[in-house]
């Protein structure tokens, strides 16, 4: 009886919940603009040619403007098959001032932010000195992506969720000033609940802690309000585009981030997020692999001014952002790689410059021996496919480890409608068989490796904000490296073979899916 209440009390919840609600409103909004549409097309249905000339315009600027060309063709589609609608709806999306006023706030702050992230030209030059074009790479981010590159850096390699929680414990209960955390996706369990132990522990004691999270990436996962039970533990929290039963094209850009800043000297990033499964306390399609770095010295500034960077979109109060840099008189720890350069950095879907994109394919472009990436997700646009191809095809080895046990069917499925053609150049593919593979890493030549949050789909690249760190020459390179083969030897090589047994059924939905690949 006590279950069949506990079931009955979740069916209630879920159909009187926020969520249900929230999606009923949208649906009805969107129903409205369906009969809005057709009213309108009726309307004017003695000046269709006028209809017919809004779409032919449309249909130039989108051609002509900058962009992605897939992301293009997910508009041209639906605007030649529903002119009218899909005119009437891309107008609507694109000419949002919500958008605009939130990109501007972002660029507002970062101004302001700007004079604490500036290169240091002794390490450029000696960037230079060792790799002249590494230092074109460099200067890219330093002017676009505005994050500099830095040398004396502590790096320490997580090959597993489950190593890198321990030590993120410790670290935080040493912080005796601030603590700021940034993330996709919160839970309650083990690896929460510690966490959230220590943080309430630390704000007792006066430490400045900043909670950040997703609205959408925790829309299932936390209650409604959860934000204000954080602050009443003494603890500043915000939601990051909380969601809202409102058609908005700014919904689309997700907080993808995994940040925690500790003191301005201590920083943590990587693929993980503060959920069960991320360290395998909870199973979920299989053995969880995903990936994370320990970050110390003057290279954490970067991430703290990330994190603030979003966290102050909202304030208008100014903040004195010099006492949240690395402090002077910090020693870096024993037993730490020091060598080398590591260059953080993020990447924003508004401001037209897709830093996580270039810097994959400056690897891609460069690489002389192999390049070799782990991704749960393998949804590419054309440039994208094109550098993995040309690498293949110009003698290096390209290697990809996917999942072997998806976490979303229809993404596993357009990936899969890839990888013949990614084969028939040479880029070998493999799956992780105990399960799900979730880090985000390339390594290259043994010189150069990507440990962040970027998967090589489109969300990533163009609808989410990112972040990620870029060593060369550091040591933790090599520890990348070995991490992966460990991976590769508990993968299965999938042949073409493989493509041409897989059921039918699947890769016809695979293909088809690509039209709207730009969305997932």
């Amino acid at each position: 009886m006590e279950k069949i209440l506990k079931k009955l009390k979740k069916l209630l919840r879920l159909i009187f919940g926020r969520t249900t609600l929230g999606t009923l409103f949208l649906l009805i909004q969107i129903l409205v603009l369906f009969a809005g549409f057709d009213w309108f097309r009726e309307y004017l249905i003695y000046m269709y040619g006028g209809s017919a000339i809004l779409s032919a315009l449309v249909l130039i600027y989108i051609i002509s403007d900058e962009g992605n060309s897939t992301i293009k063709l997910s508009w041209v589609v639906p605007i030649l098959i529903f002119p009218v609608f899909g005119t009437l709806f891309y107008l609507f999306l694109t000419l949002q001032p919500g958008t605009r006023r939130i990109n501007r706030r972002i660029e507002e702050v970062g101004t302001k932010l700007r004079p604490y992230l500036l290169q240091d030209p002794e390490v450029l030059a000696h960037y230079e000195s060792i790799s002249a074009s590494g230092g074109n790479l460099v200067r890219y981010m330093n002017q676009y992506g505005r994050f500099p590159a830095y040398e004396n850096t502590g790096v320490r390699y997580f090959p597993l969720g489950d190593d890198m929680f321990p030590v993120l414990l410790e670290e935080l209960k040493k912080a005796e000033h601030f603590i700021f955390m940034e993330y996709f996706i919160v839970e309650h369990g083990v690896m929460w609940d510690a966490i959230l132990q220590v943080l309430e522990t630390k704000a007792a004691e006066g430490v400045e802690v900043r909670f950040m999270y997703d609205g959408m990436g925790n829309l299932f996962t936390l209650p409604h309000g959860y934000e204000k039970a954080m602050q009443e533990k003494g603890i500043q929290c915000k939601i990051f585009a909380p969601v809202r039963p409102a058609l908005s094209s700014y919904q689309n850009n997700r907080d993808h981030r995994k940040i925690c800043v500790i003191d301005g000297h201590t920083a943590f990033t990587g693929g993980v997020n503060l959920a069960d499964e991320y360290i395998n306390q909870r199973v979920r399609f299989g053995h969880w692999k995903d990936t994370a770095v320990l970050i110390k010295g003057k290279a954490v500034d970067s991430f703290t001014m990330m994190f603030l960077q979003l966290w102050d979109v909202t304030e208008r109060d100014g903040e004195e952002y010099r006492r949240f840099l690395c402090p002077p008189e910090f020693h870096m720890p024993e037993g730490m790689d020091y060598g080398g350069f590591v260059m953080p950095y993020a990447d924003s879907p508004l401001d037209g410059e897709n830093v996580g994109e270039s810097v994959y394919l400056d690897i891609l472009g460069r690489s002389r021996r192999y390049v070799h990436i782990t991704t749960p997700y393998l949804i590419l646009d054309d440039t994208t496919l094109a550098a993995l191809k040309f690498a293949a095809k110009r003698g290096v080895e390209v290697i990809i480890i996917m999942p072997h046990i998806p976490d979303k069917l229809y993404a596993y499925l357009l990936a899969r409608s890839y990888y013949a053609e990614l084969l028939r150049s040479g880029v070998q593919i493999y799956e992780y068989t105990p399960g799900f593979i979730h880090a985000k890493m390339f390594t290259s030549d043994d010189e150069k490796a990507v440990v962040g949050t970027i998967n090589l789909d489109f969300r990533s690249l163009y609808l989410h904000f990112e972040c990620a760190s870029y060593f060369f020459r550091n040591a933790v390179v090599m520890d990348v490296e070995e991490d992966f083969q460990k991976t590769l030897a508990k993968s299965e090589r999938i042949t073409l073979e493989n493509c041409r047994k897989y059921p039918f059924i699947r890769r016809f939905a695979g293909k088809a899916l690509r039209i709207l690949a730009p969305l997932m």
